[in-house]
């Protein structure tokens, strides 16, 4: 029942991340060829300051309420209560802090772009509390329709202000249109409501769980976007801009498939939390689906960097294929990090979650200022080499709690990687030997490079490819008999 349950939600959920992230791709597409690199270094330098407001909005309390399976409609108004607060709070912190933002860059138009990213931070945890509760009942269908409509309304709307000229503005808008709408489909389709009460108690409870999960989220918030701030200050709005773009484009498979498989492990990892047997199979299982698409898509994309930027975005955007090329790297163990730590919380290892979380991210705060001397190259090796460590540390107390740790994970891994490796390496040989116009290159090396991947792996009986093509048929046989 469990796994028929963990397979419709992670195909609800990847519908929906997959249908969100290809509408905002079109749109990023669309933008990249109306604005400037500068217009999205420039929005990108708040990314940092937004990003903690949005995390300490949120208190933690959500990554409670999906991990405990006893939780009332008293603990869900708690919650609500908080988030509400909290997200006001954080609002008027933004604002306060706008013209400290625009003295920090030097750019005025920080200020009052500040205060529209607020409200959004507002909005957002407006909606929180519903988006929380649809997850955790392993309903991502209702989440789907609201987030592709959200996503689509929200880019028209920038696509239009773009090519009236708005600039920046365009980017600002969109957030703040993508968050409302959002909220407010939340609240139509939902028939939650929460009602005036707090429980002193419910909190406390609560937070003794998603207080370590705020910590570690909040480090998370400031290790992944304070390179917006160090090239910002040191490099400019314009290098800025390249980074950002390449990272967004890394994005798009890698942050997609984890983006699915964090939504959907940690509720389908906690019902399987009392029977370690059962969890350690199900952490296999998943590292082993998500690495089998994650590991060929990353090296792909580093093979097509070339053609990949230049087709979507236009030749002024070339600076940032080396990038790419190097963040696509750092790509390839992102999933990894999801699927242990999510093993972990399931568990209600949060307090060692939490200590784990600060050694991380000490060491690549370490490793960012380092590289940080070197431009923006230097940045992007420094993820590389932070997604080594770090998957060794996490994977690490998977082997010690479940039995499954860095190497048994490696060696699940390698098969995909033997097979996924000569594909990414030819393809960037042809690509280097071809002159054809960068659409065709892409669309040829990018079909040939999918087929000799899918033939090697058939070739070899990847495990995971068996394991792919079993469920899609449990699946088909699930939705017949229904």
């Amino acid at each position: 029942m469990l796994r028929s349950r963990a397979a419709e939600a992670t195909i609800w959920s990847g519908a929906d991340v997959l249908l969100r992230q290809a509408v905002q791709f079109g749109v990023t597409v669309a933008l990249a060829r109306l604005l400037t690199p500068e217009d999205f270094g420039t929005i990108a330098l708040l990314y940092l300051f937004t990003g903690i407001a949005t995390t300490l909005a949120d208190g933690g309390l959500s990554s409670a309420l999906v991990q405990r399976q006893d939780v009332t409609h008293t603990d869900e108004s708690t919650v609500f209560w908080i988030n509400l607060a909290m997200g006001a709070a954080m609002a008027a912190g933004l604002v306060a802090s706008a013209r400290a933002f625009a003295r920090l860059y030097s750019l005025p138009i920080l200020a009052p772009l500040t205060a529209v990213l607020a409200v959004s931070v507002f909005m957002g945890a407006l909606g929180s509390i519903h988006a929380t509760l649809f997850r955790k009942r392993l309903d991502f269908q209702t989440p789907t329709k609201v987030n592709v409509v959200a996503t689509a309304a929200a880019g028209g709307l920038a696509v239009l202000l773009a090519w009236r000229g708005f600039g920046v503005w365009t980017l600002a808008a969109q957030t703040l249109a993508a968050t409302s709408i959002t909220t407010a489909l939340y609240w139509t389709f939902s028939r939650w409501r929460p009602t005036v009460e707090f429980s002193a108690a419910a909190a406390r409870r609560l937070f003794g769980f998603g207080g370590f999960v705020l910590t570690s989220s909040l480090m998370e918030a400031i290790y992944s976007r304070i390179y917006t701030l160090l090239i910002g200050k040191f490099y400019g709005v314009r290098d800025l801009g390249f980074y950002n773009r390449a990272d967004g484009t890394k994005g798009v498979a890698a942050d997609t498939l984890s983006g699915i498989l964090m939504r959907v492990a940690l509720p389908v990892f906690s019902a399987s939390a009392h029977d370690a047997g059962r969890l350690r199979r199900g952490v296999r299982l998943a590292l082993r689906g998500i690495m089998l698409v994650n590991i060929p898509a990353m090296l792909g994309m580093a093979a097509l960097a070339g053609p990949f930027i230049v087709t979507l975005f236009g030749e002024a955007w070339r600076p940032a294929v080396p990038v790419l090329r190097v963040l696509c790297l750092a790509g390839v163990l992102w999933p990894l990090h999801v699927v242990n730590l999510n093993a972990l919380l399931a568990q209600g290892y949060s307090p060692l979650y939490f200590r784990v979380e600060i050694a991380k991210k000490a060491l690549g705060i370490l490793l960012l200022a380092v590289g940080c001397w070197f431009g923006m190259m230097g940045i992007a090796w420094s993820q590389v080499i932070f997604g080594v460590l770090a998957f060794a540390i996490n994977a690490h107390y998977t082997g010690r709690f479940l039995g499954y740790g860095p190497m048994d994970q490696v060696r699940d891994c390698l098969p995909i990687i033997g097979a996924a490796a000569p594909m990414a390496a030819a393809v960037y040989w042809l690509g280097s030997h071809l002159d054809l116009a960068p659409w065709l290159e892409l669309s040829g090396l990018a079909a040939f490079g999918g087929a000799v991947y899918l033939l090697v792996g058939w070739g070899f009986r990847l495990a995971a490819l068996k394991d792919a093509v079993v469920l899609v048929r449990g699946l088909r046989e699930s939705v017949a008999a229904s």
